[in-house]
């Protein structure tokens, strides 16, 4: 099979303590090891409110994490997901070859490095 850029970003519930937070990213972090993944990247979003409520809760704990690997990886993690009660939101994404640069710049900061250029430019003028 094809080996394929995913990014997939989880919301944990926020009833959760600081080490079963830990443990739960340990999970899936080794549910895609255990399937020959490769994680390039993961980021910990912290407690943030939801869109609307899921599950009668406001808020919940974001996580983002980029990895490689074969087409059924996905259908695996995914599963894991929905067997697991502390995960109430789920997605899971295909990044092309913009998508994957574009992933690659973020990480190295120099998305926000643009930015701050940019406004000290303004503030000079």
């Amino acid at each position: 099979m094809e080996v394929r850029n995913y990014e997939t970003v989880f919301i944990l519930t926020p009833v959760l303590n600081e080490t079963q937070v830990q443990e739960t990213i340990e999970k899936f972090s080794q549910v895609l090891k255990e399937n020959s993944a490769d994680i390039i990247h993961s980021e910990n979003w912290g407690l943030k409110k939801l869109a609307y409520p899921i599950q009668k809760k406001n808020t919940g704990y974001y996580f983002l994490v980029e990895f490689t690997g074969s087409g059924n990886i996905v259908d695996v993690l995914e599963l894991a997901f929905r067997r697991d009660e502390r995960v109430i939101r789920f997605l899971t994404t295909v990044l092309d070859k913009h998508a994957v640069a574009y992933s690659q710049r973020r990480r190295n900061g120099e998305m926000n490095q643009q930015k701050a250029k940019q406004q000290s430019e303004a503030v000079a003028q």
